[in-house]
């Protein structure tokens, strides 16, 4: 059965619109490149510190197969994740891990 990770992050001070732009323009892309269904991303108009994206996955092996081809990617390690580590708290990160109900659109 399919199901959802919500991700929700806390950004350092100031570094908003910077955390914003990395993800849209390098982050998701380069997900995205490599197989990950990325369902949107929101900004928290009432703290701007509060960044949230989901994921889309069919299975517990096909996020075990997309986190293999993301996170221990090259470009990851060498690029991607130092800038991260420069704008986010990863002490704060919450990941939930989500199932439609039978009802809900997003199914």
């Amino acid at each position: 059965m399919a199901f959802f990770e919500l991700r929700q992050y806390r950004i350092k001070d100031g570094q908003r619109n910077r955390w914003v732009k990395f993800m849209e323009e390098k982050i998701i892309p380069f997900q995205i490149e490599r197989g990950m269904v990325i369902v949107g991303s929101w900004t928290d108009p009432e703290s701007s510190d509060h960044y949230v994206w989901m994921r889309r996955f069919e299975n517990e092996d096909e996020r075990q197969a997309l986190y293999k081809a993301v996170y221990e990617d090259p470009k990851w390690s060498s690029d991607i994740k130092p800038q991260i580590d420069e704008m986010l708290d990863r002490s704060k990160i919450v990941v939930t891990r989500l199932e439609a109900s039978p009802k809900s659109v997003i199914r």
